[in-house]
Order: C-alpha cells, then structure tokens, then sequence
C-alpha cells in the first residue's frame, strides 16, 4: 500500500547498502542494488555531502576541468555525417553520453538507469513483477545468479545460486552491466526467455523460462521441531526472510508478536532465522528487524565515507526477543541487509551462524531521482559491522559450515535440508 511517506522516499535520495554482487537484480523486476532507506526510520537519513546538483562543482577546480568540445564535436559529426539519420534518436544519445561516463568510473554499483529502468527499481522492491523470479548480480564483470527465488519459474526451470549467465536469448552477456541484464531477461508474462548458463565454471547448461507474475513475501513464519525427534518433541519459531523490502517491517512485527507469545508461554524453546537467498533491501529495515534481539544502544553497523567520517546506526527501541535462543541460515545468496543483520547478532553474540558463507558486499549506494524520470545509484560509502569487519568481496564464514547435498531430481525438504536441521540443533541448545 503506498503511503505519503513512501512517495516522499522515493523522491529523495536513499540510502543503499549493497551486498552483493548484489547485486541483487532480480530477472524480470529492475534490481535490488542494496539498501534503500526505509519506511520506519530507525535513523535520520544517511548524506554523505550536501551537493547542488545543478552547479557545475566538478569541473569548477583547475585540476578537473575538462574540455568538453570533444563531446560536441562527436555529436556533430554523428548529426551531420551519420549515414542513417532517421536511427538517430538525440535522447539515446545523450542516456548513452551518461551512461558512459557513469560506467567509466568502474564501480558496477555506480550507475546511471533510463525512466524505464529507474521506475523497475523502485517497483522491485513492493514485491511484485513480471519475470521469471531470480536475484542476480556481478562478480568479475560475470552476471552472476545470487538465487532463484523460492516457487518461482527460474527455481522450476532448475536455476540454480551460482550459476553464470553467458547469453540471453542467444546474445553474449559479455560486457554487461547488470541492468542491462535485467532489461532483456525481464518481459510480459507468458513470454519465453532462454538463458545459457555456466554451472561450476564448466558445465553448458541452456534453460527456456516462462515469465510470470511474480509476488513475493518476505516473511514466512512456522513452528517445526529436528527432524531427528521422533516422539514429543520441543520446537522452534522457524522465520525465512526472502528481503527487505517495502512489506518487511509489517510482516516482521505481526510475526515477532506471536513468536513472542509463544516463547513467554515456553511453547517454543528457540528460533531459527532463514536468510539464506536473501538478497538484502531497505537498509533501515536491517536496523529495524535487528533491534528485535539487542539492547537498547547497541550499535549495528557504521558507515564510513571517503574522509573517514562517518555514521552509526543503534538500537533505539526496545525489542521483543533479546533473550531468545538464535540461530541464523545464511549462504552465498544472502547479501547486503542480511548480511548487516547476520553480523551484527553474530558480533554481539546474540546468533550463531549456520551454513555457508555469505557473499560479500560492503558498499553503500545513493539512489538518486533525475530529471525526466531519469536515475542515478552512486557508490558513497563502506559498511562496517560492530567488530570493525568491512565484508566486501570477503563475506561472512558461518560459525557452523554445513552445506546441502541433493540427488538430481529431487528437491530439499526441512527434513533433508541438513543447514536447517543445524541450524534447528543450535537453536535448541
């Protein structure tokens, strides 16, 4: 549901904290660079540097001045000399002047978007779209698979974390930048994109996917036991957090409020938190759900800019479940958010890490809205986590390393999901 308070964030800058090589664009949906910043704000809105747009600061300094009659004489002689002149479109010219330049500073996370690709960022993250329902995202100039998302076509189509993508309807994906990517991988429900894929560095393997509609809920919570109980057994709140996205915070409280009821009548001993896959999102809802398990004042995760400045993010509310027995499922799909909240429970232990680890991705993003539906996302700090780690490119490693193994055609069930089943054996401890 869109609220005034929705509109106005979309307007102004926001804060993103990315995590991937997150990455995270989902196919068919714009992308999830990172954290945007939320509806509840924990905290005042992160600016690195107050800056007039519209004056010319950059090439005010001597030592930056460039001369841009070069530009111009291209664009002159494309006007005059081009043989072709009706395929001269002056717009995608200039888009593709500032995407060039964008792209010339060699950040994947910095990057310019078209109207078009502007408005399916701010759409991916209300959680619903047109696409086949996976999260990609780059790592050495490859578009990388982070996950399919759970009961989607891509998870159908046997998409698998890991994969990387070489082609797109039979077109190399070499020198692609992400939303790029998602431009020709997303498209109107019931149409066929085909992808090739790269799986353990070695093996081909090319996919046809139907796109559908896709909606995605971010919170899903149940109550299960170990699977190697057999009688009467103890059982722990078991809560998959898919993203942080703009439905996160509502679901999360109405969760936590009967996990919360459950715990105070011990019909449950524990808790496990999914964020595996989790592709992070709005970074004041990792604040926010984080808040539920620390005390007051505790800090979760700085953000440091180029001149060392910076800016802290606390606990300022009272949480529901500080004294609850916590374990959290991360892999190399859980980026961003998740791994700002992993980190910080893990820090201040108030979690133990089960699974494998995550990807890696400690930089934080401005999102930032130009002229004619026009947008712009700039790489404008690090996050650090409490004990002083930057993640980027590193991740975190689990404080227990369990990883799943499937038979080919069959799917993981909780029983046989061996990360959940430790991660249940911990919460129970």
């Amino acid at each position: 549901m869109e609220t005034k308070e929705t509109n106005e964030r979309l307007n102004r800058f926001s804060s993103i904290a990315l995590a991937l090589a997150v990455l995270f664009f989902v196919f068919g949906s714009g992308y999830r660079l990172g954290e945007f910043k939320g509806k509840k704000q924990v905290t005042k809105p992160v600016v690195a540097q107050t800056v007039n747009l519209n004056q010319d600061s950059f090439s005010a300094t001597a030592d930056t001045k460039v001369d841009m009659s070069l530009y111009w004489k291209v664009w002159n002689v494309l006007g005059i000399k081009y043989v072709d002149q009706e395929k001269i479109d002056k717009q995608k010219l200039l888009f593709g002047a500032i995407k060039g330049m964008v792209e010339a500073v060699g950040d994947p996370y910095t990057y310019f978007m078209t109207p078009k690709q502007n408005e399916e960022a701010k759409a991916d993250l209300e959680g619903k779209y047109e696409g086949i329902g996976a999260q990609l995202g780059m790592r050495e100039n490859l578009i990388l698979v982070v996950a399919p998302l759970k009961d989607s076509p891509a998870e159908a189509a046997g998409v698998k974390a890991g994969d990387i993508i070489v082609a797109v309807d039979g077109k190399s994906t070499k020198g692609w930048t992400i939303s790029e990517a998602v431009s020709k991988i997303r498209g109107k429900e019931n149409t066929i994109v085909k992808l090739g894929l790269v799986r353990n560095e070695k093996d081909p393997v090319n996919l046809e996917i139907k796109r559908q509609q896709i909606k995605v809920s971010s919170v899903e919570l149940s109550f299960v036991k170990s699977a190697a109980c057999k009688q009467e057994c103890p059982k722990v709140a078991l809560l998959k957090l898919s993203q942080f996205g703009d439905d996160t915070d509502a679901a999360w409280d109405k969760a936590v409020l009967e996990i919360n009821d459950k715990w105070r009548k011990k019909e449950i001993i524990g808790m496990v938190l999914d964020l595996r896959n989790n592709p992070g999102g709005y970074l004041e809802a990792s604040v926010y759900l984080s808040s539920e398990f620390l005390e007051v004042g505790k800090q979760i995760v700085r953000q440091e800019y180029a001149d060392k400045s910076g800016k802290d993010y606390i606990v300022e509310r009272t949480g529901k479940l500080v004294g609850i027995p916590l374990s959290i499922l991360i892999n190399q799909g859980s980026a961003s958010a998740a791994e700002i909240m992993s980190g910080a429970l893990r820090d201040h232990n108030k979690a133990v890490l089960v699974g494998k680890k995550s990807f890696g991705k400690g930089s934080v993003q401005e999102a930032l809205d130009l002229d004619e539906g026009t947008g712009l996302h700039v790489t404008i700090a690090k996050w650090i986590l409490p004990n002083g780690d930057w993640i980027h490119g590193k991740g975190i490693k689990p404080d227990i390393d369990v990883e799943n193994k499937t038979t080919d055609g069959n799917t993981l069930t909780d029983e046989t999901d061996a990360q959940l089943q430790g991660a249940i054996s911990e919460a129970l401890k």
